[in-house]
């Protein structure tokens, strides 16, 4: 099939169809189109950060007129080609995590290879199989790697609805999925948006560790334990600390609960199973890594980038929630002297823990 940017109107709903065809035959689970209007959207993201919910992630507050105009990162675009790929992994089950202070808690999605290679490859395959049906055509991927709402984006391309966690949710796959763009100039017709069936529900208002989520459809970063373990680079705040229990990277607590997640299905993705055994990692034996064994362990993952240092102070936070123990008291002590400050103030808290019994 071949179709050109001259070609009929009539052309464009059959390439349409083709690139969703294609999209599923590279691993996508579902493919979207829309426009790129996302004035709503922009106006509540200015709001949030006028009341400061981003914490210190400015990168959020910059290009926020690129973030309401994104076809200014693609001049001449006119469509944006919206990809899912679910991860749910083969993991050992969330609560036994949970609810083992001797263990570490990790994100689902990222306990294996990190996403965004993954899906960013995927996406020039398409946008490539694009040029080629429809000869060469204006485009540029993305996979949370630029100013894009891709949220906004999704829902209005119908592969889904944003809950009231703030996350994008299908009926089919809950909330257990990465998103991915591709811009284009093609000026493909446009899918509809699904309707909302959140309902009255608020699980995951009511389920929130620290309370981040203050309501339907907001939540403040600054209380988010995935914000505070992975984007925030300074102390963690000192009454937060005993309400992220062994969550050392990230958290699902918000999806976990989620009645719609009950009908996700498991990753076909190897690049998404737990790597290292992460998905029922030992605190100790993670707090026993020097920075070398750090980097090689989690080469090609999404951890690695948020360094050993804050690795090690949200492992020190953890072993401050778990019950008092000789061997998580010696483990502690041996890393005061540490040369991080940041390491060492959590450290001291962490201990301080121990020798009270939490209190």
């Amino acid at each position: 099939m071949s179709v050109s940017l001259e070609s009929a109107a009539g052309d464009l709903p059959a390439l349409a169809r083709a690139i969703k065809t294609w999209g599923r035959a590279l691993g996508f689970q579902q493919v979207g189109i829309t426009t790129l209007t996302v004035d709503a959207d922009a106006d509540r993201l200015e709001e949030w950060l006028a009341a400061g919910c981003h914490g210190d992630m400015g990168y959020m507050a910059r290009n926020v007129a690129l973030r309401r105009h994104p076809e200014r990162l693609v001049p001449g675009s006119r469509r944006a080609v919206c990809v899912r790929m679910d991860y749910r992994p083969p993991a050992e089950y969330p609560d036994h995590i949970l609810n083992r202070p001797d263990l570490g808690y990790v994100a689902r999605y990222a306990l294996g290879r990190d996403y965004h290679k993954v899906l960013r490859k995927r996406l020039e395959q398409l946008a490539q199989r694009i040029a080629e049906a429809a000869a060469p055509h204006g485009y540029r991927v993305f996979t949370d790697s630029a100013p894009v709402l891709e949220k906004a984006l999704a829902r209005q391309a119908g592969l889904g609805w944003i809950g009231k966690h703030t996350n994008l949710l299908d009926r089919q796959a809950g909330s257990w999925f990465f998103l991915g763009e591709i811009l284009t100039d093609l000026p493909l017709p446009v899918d509809q948006p699904v309707q909302s069936h959140c309902g009255s529900c608020q699980a995951c208002i009511d389920v929130c560790p620290t309370g981040a989520i203050l309501g339907p459809y907001r939540l403040d970063a600054r209380r988010c334990i995935s914000y505070l373990t992975i984007e925030h680079h300074g102390s963690i705040p000192e009454p937060l600390r005993p309400l992220m229990g062994n969550r050392i990277y990230g958290c699902d607590d918000c999806q976990l609960v989620c009645p719609w997640n009950r009908y996700a299905s498991l990753t076909a993705e190897a690049d998404f199973a737990p790597r290292h055994a992460l998905d029922a990692p030992r605190l100790l034996d993670l707090f026993a890594w020097d920075e070398p064994t750090f980097d090689a362990r989690l080469a090609g993952s999404p951890i690695r980038r948020i360094g050993y240092v804050r690795w090690l102070r949200n492992l020190a936070v953890a072993l401050g929630n778990a019950p008092s123990d000789p061997a998580i008291t010696a483990a502690l002590a041996a890393r005061l002297e540490h040369p991080s400050e940041l390491v060492r103030e959590h450290v001291r808290w962490a201990l301080g823990r121990q020798r009270t019994g939490g209190s």
